[in-house]
Formats: C-alpha cells, structure tokens, sequence
C-alpha cells in the first residue's frame, strides 16, 4: 500500500482503510499503523446520548484539503465507526463531522484520499465524491 502511494496513482481508502494510514492505533491494543500519515487513532469517550458505534447519516464540513471535491459543507454520508483518526498535520483534514464534537472524516493528500465515512453506501452524494476523486487530476509533490 504505501509503495501504490508513492507511485503517485490515485489512492482511495475508506473507513479501516483511512485508520491504517496513521501511525499507531488503539483498538484492542496498540498497534503499529503504516504511517503514511502522522497521528494516531482512538476512540470515541461520548456522553452517553451518543451510541457507539457511531452508526447512520451526518453531515460532514468542508475543510481546506477538500474544497476540490465538489462537496458542501452539509452534505450527509454515512458512519459505521467506533474509532476516529487524529491527524498531527491539520493541512491533511478535507472533511470533519460532529458527533458528540468534531472529528476527522476525510483526509487528501497529493494522490491520497481517505474516508471514514462509506462512500459506496452514501448514495449519490457518495457516488458523486469517488467519481470526482478518480477524475480529478493527481498533483504529486
């Protein structure tokens, strides 16, 4: 995986596939990630009106990483998680959802994009995000 990354081909990971980028996570343990991006992964300590796992349609806001995505803040996508991504560089962050607080749900980087939301399962806002991302032109630094 980080070889594909590296060879500047568009790379689209969704839910366990955006937690394994980072560095370490938490889930029954700690475990090493593949740390092609700084941070780690936890999760969620919600007060006890918020079920987890984090499961059904919220929106999501627009941050700077995701404003070529052809996306709005407000656009709903659907979660199924119990843990989130912690990014330790805020210019990966293309989109954030608030759940109990604000979390990461997206991150872009060059040829790398990675949900923790599911796409597939977002309907046409889903499927209008991942044909925009594999028509987009890559820009690898």
């Amino acid at each position: 995986i980080k070889d594909f990354i590296a060879s500047g081909k568009p790379f689209l990971g969704i839910c366990l596939g955006l937690q394994m980028l980072f560095e370490q996570g938490f889930e029954g343990g700690t475990h090493e990630g593949l740390g092609v991006l700084g941070g780690d992964v936890v999760a969620f300590e919600l007060p006890a009106e918020f079920k987890v796992p984090h499961m059904g349609w919220n929106a999501v806001d627009v941050k700077a990483a995701g404003a070529d995505l052809g996306i709005q803040s407000g656009t709903h996508f659907y979660f199924v998680h119990s843990y989130f991504v912690r990014p330790t560089d805020p210019s990966v962050v293309a989109l954030t959802c608030d759940y109990g607080g604000e979390f990461c749900a997206a991150v872009r980087r060059d040829n790398l994009m990675a949900t923790q939301f599911h796409p597939e399962k977002s309907q046409g806002d889903g499927l209008r995000l991942m044909q925009r991302f594999a028509t987009s032109p890559v820009e690898v630094a």
